[in-house]
């Protein structure tokens, strides 16, 4: 009995200490500065131009609780915090419950948090989950609770939850899915609009209209049991048939949607941003969106893939010279799909490697007019494995061909024969050098492409070809503002040297020959067919697998990359492989139309020599092929090379 009243008077000494201590904070976060929660979490971006195309947060459209329905406020109280007009910001008995549920259910499924604490939250842009972040919310919340009145907190609120598609704000949301004023929602979209926020890209009526209606009519049914609408209502709730607009008035492409995505995920990253910004009252974000670029790659993928195909498709536009992403697209419907293919995932590259195999093979003694057999091999490595690459189309010269017929048709013997001349270690080291950090094996297959790296990486690694040697870092945000306009972080754009300019003039130069009719001799350059479509001098490589079809490529102001398959990896129809291309062409045409050509200087210690494409020999009089190809001083052919006695042997 003793040890009983011990116990008691233990656990009342610690509620009463408990009390005492939440007092004292309330007390503190009363004596402390008043947040400005109108401006609070404004996030303003703008485009290349400085022009504002999209608001966060904090944006114009603030309305006050009485231009807000009635059957939306009430759906979201009863949604997300039944008892928000009884408790100080924490509804003790509600995280009790919950800690019970979770523990004996062990999940995480039951959560407590109140209004207040949702509102606290919004308040940052979900940097960490960290305890110092948990405490900082908290800390927030009883600001909130013992500065603002309760119908403030719930007008902020509304004002600032994330309604989906880059909707903040309840009157932002109204318009956007049904083109009308919050105060003007009926009780059934009052219901659909609440249950969004819950988890945006999976409640989105324009995403999955099933699982919106499923949970409105959970909102509706628990709106009917606490007594806020009649059956009456409901029923009428139920059967109503939407009108989705699905529209915002300006900035009409669909695809910024995934740049303003991106641009997120890109500030979470950046260190320099504190976590206490919302103290001066929200952040500017200057963004290098071009609204051009942005527009030729969207107006591409439309018009290339037909809605009768779940084909997706990724695409980048940067500028080489900085690492400024221009343009991004991270698949064809941002409202069917937020997943961003440009920004967050990785595929098979396929020869979109090649390029850098060769780089690294012209730092090693080879040329333009380098030969090596194409003709089927079988390749023997350590513990006398075997590897048997293919062709594609089973296409062979049986003959010696050079290194930029070998680029031309994008012959995978050639390259799997420099690999293993040049040690597996040598496209390792080169494509580390340009800053891809994907795990690349040492096995023969890696010039082929089998190892999925991001599309950002690859196009860094190709901007140092197109900037003539150095290397430069993707990035969407040039600068960050406080909204009073104390810079809180500025990009800092460095250039370190890490290939050689006559080279990359060389390599590009050799990437021209993928669209170059000069080449067509046992077959085909592999961009030919989009030969028509190139009005401007590019360098330019495709690349594909089973699964995955790219294009990549670029000239002195502007990289272009695309991407084309599918999100369950399964295999692409061999007659899809022709959309990458296409949609490559008149993105980068469609950037480029009325700009004229750059191209680039040769270097003075590269000379031009008139050469016959195919053999890479010096061209002959008898010769119906002729190009000039380009050598460093010193290393152009000459009749009298040994290496070209098999080909004048066959001759």
């Amino acid at each position: 009995m003793k040890k009983i009243k011990k116990l008691i008077k233990f656990f009342t000494f610690i509620f009463l200490f408990g009390l005492v201590v939440l007092f004292g904070f309330y007390g503190y976060a009363k004596l402390t500065p008043k947040l400005e929660i109108k401006s609070a979490n404004a996030f303003l971006m703008y485009d290349s131009n400085e022009a504002l195309f999209f608001q966060g947060s904090g944006s114009q459209e603030w309305v006050s609780l009485d231009d807000i329905s009635d059957y939306l406020v009430q759906a979201t109280i009863y949604t997300e915090d039944k008892s928000f007009y009884k408790h100080k910001g924490f509804d003790f008995l509600r995280i009790m419950k919950a800690l019970y549920i979770n523990v004996t259910t062990k999940s995480r499924k039951q959560g407590a948090s109140t209004i207040s604490q949702q509102y606290a939250k919004n308040l940052f842009l979900d940097f960490d989950k960290t305890w110092e972040r948990k405490w900082n919310e908290m800390w927030l919340t009883m600001r909130l609770e013992t500065h603002y009145s309760k119908d403030e907190i719930l007008e902020g609120y509304l004002n600032t939850i994330n309604y989906g598609h880059g909707m903040y704000g309840i009157e932002n949301a109204s318009n956007y899915y049904f083109n009308k004023s919050a105060k003007d929602l009926n009780l059934a979209e009052a219901a659909m609009l609440t249950g969004i926020p819950k988890s945006p890209s999976y409640y989105s009526p324009l995403v999955n209209l099933e699982l919106a209606t499923k949970r409105q009519r959970m909102i509706l049914n628990n709106l009917l049991k606490n007594n806020v609408i009649t059956e009456d209502d409901y029923n009428q709730a139920i059967n109503y048939q939407f009108s989705f607009y699905g529209k915002k008035e300006t900035n009409q492409l669909a695809t910024v949607m995934y740049y303003q995505d991106a641009v997120i995920r890109e500030l979470k990253t950046l260190r320099e941003i504190p976590s206490s910004y919302l103290e001066t009252g929200g952040i500017k974000i200057y963004t290098n969106l071009n609204m051009d670029a942005q527009k030729a790659l969207e107006d591409a993928i439309k018009n290339n893939l037909g809605n009768d195909t779940d084909l997706q498709a990724a695409s980048i536009m940067m500028d080489p010279n900085t690492g400024k992403i221009l343009a991004l697209v991270g698949g064809r419907d941002f409202n069917k799909s937020q997943y961003n293919r440009a920004y967050q995932s990785k595929r098979q590259v396929g020869s979109t490697m090649k390029p850098l195999l060769y780089y690294a093979a012209l730092e090693n003694g080879f040329t333009s007019s380098t030969t090596f057999t194409s003709e089927e091999t079988t390749f023997t490595f350590s513990n006398n494995q075997t590897y048997s690459p293919q062709n594609a189309g089973g296409t062979y010269g049986d003959k010696p061909i050079s290194l930029a017929t070998a680029i031309s048709y994008s012959d995978n013997i050639y390259a799997v024969k420099t690999h293993m001349f040049l040690g597996e270690d040598a496209l390792v080291n080169i494509a580390k050098r340009l800053g891809i950090s994907a795990n690349l094996e040492l096995i023969p297959s890696l010039p082929l492409g089998t190892a999925s790296i991001n599309m950002i990486e690859m196009a860094n690694s190709y901007a140092a070809f197109a900037n003539e040697g150095y290397k430069v870092e993707g990035h969407l945000i040039s600068r960050v503002e406080d909204l009073k306009g104390n810079v809180l972080y500025d990009r800092n754009i460095k250039h370190e040297a890490v290939l050689n300019k006559s080279l990359t003039f060389i390599l590009n130069n050799l990437l021209t020959s993928t669209y170059d009719s000069t080449f067509i001799d046992y077959n085909y350059p592999t961009a030919l067919s989009i030969a028509a479509k190139l009005h401007h001098k590019i360098a330019l490589k495709s690349g594909s697998t089973d699964t995955d079809s790219w294009s990549i490529g670029y000239n002195k102001d502007i990289l272009c990359s695309v991407w084309v398959g599918y999100d369950d990896n399964r295999d692409i129809p061999l007659n899809d492989y022709k959309y990458v291309k296409s949609i490559f062409a008149d993105s980068i045409e469609g950037y480029l139309k009325d700009k004229e050509d750059n191209w680039y200087e040769m270097p003075n210690n590269v000379v031009g020599v008139l050469t016959n494409p195919i053999t890479g020999m010096p061209a002959s009089e008898s010769d119906t092929k002729k190009k000039i190809m380009y050598y460093v001083k010193g290393t152009e052919p000459s009749f009298t090379d040994p290496v070209f006695d098999e080909i004048l042997d066959s001759n």
